[in-house]
């Protein structure tokens, strides 16, 4: 008689992200932790589902090499979660567009974008960062948002 394992819980997933991204920071030089909890809040804020939130903690993991695309494909998570965090991995040398078509065909992915972006662009966040890097970012931003329709 074979026992599923059962599904990672919300503390399980948040645990699991702050430990896969110790010692990373993000542009600002504070812990990228403190941007996934940031994220994760702001898809609470906004209504959004357990799974969601779970792809909220994990949805830099693959991208930033903390996770490997093999842990979630094994992972104890429902198959919508590995879904918003392949749609929230942005591939190397994926263009804006293609990476955000994902984004839009996946179905819960654009709540978590608009937060990831919310935060991405907080003005104080952006306030420490050199010029050029704020201006690049700024830019970066803006495209990424109109391409979603937030703009």
């Amino acid at each position: 008689m074979s026992h599923a394992k059962p599904m990672m819980t919300l503390g399980e997933v948040e645990t699991l992200a702050r430990a896969a991204h110790e010692g990373q920071t993000d542009k600002a030089g504070r812990p990228y932790a403190e941007h996934l909890a940031a994220v994760a809040e702001g898809v609470r804020a906004r209504g959004g589902t357990e799974d969601q939130i779970k792809a909220a903690w994990l949805h830099d993991a693959i991208e930033d090499d903390a996770l490997s695309v093999q842990w979630l494909e094994s992972a104890q998570l429902p198959q919508s979660v590995k879904e918003l965090v392949l749609a929230m991995t942005k591939r190397p040398g994926e263009t804006l567009e293609s990476y955000t078509r994902r984004i839009l065909t996946t179905e819960g992915a654009l709540l978590i974008k608009e937060s990831d972006l919310a935060h991405n662009a907080d003005p104080a966040r952006l306030a420490v960062l050199d010029e050029p890097t704020r201006t690049r970012l700024k830019a970066k931003y803006t495209e990424v948002r109109r391409l979603l329709g937030l703009a």
